[in-house]
């Protein structure tokens, strides 16, 4: 059995809710805490999602 866990604090689904994302093909999981940091600061996710290092940040500017 996989243990679903927040690719960027590793909380698991008993500790907290978790999101599912699918990125080039394959199953990832973030909690809704951490999704800011999807949104803001994607680059704090390098190593754990590949390519995070060249997202660009949400620009809420429009």
């Amino acid at each position: 059995m996989n243990l679903k866990t927040c690719l960027n604090c590793g909380r698991d689904a008993d500790t907290i809710p978790l999101l599912t994302l699918e990125y080039r093909d394959t199953i990832y999981h973030l909690c809704a805490q951490c999704l800011p940091v999807m949104i803001h600061k994607p680059q704090n996710l390098a190593g754990k999602l590949p390519g995070a290092e060249d997202f660009a940040p949400a620009n809420h500017e429009h």
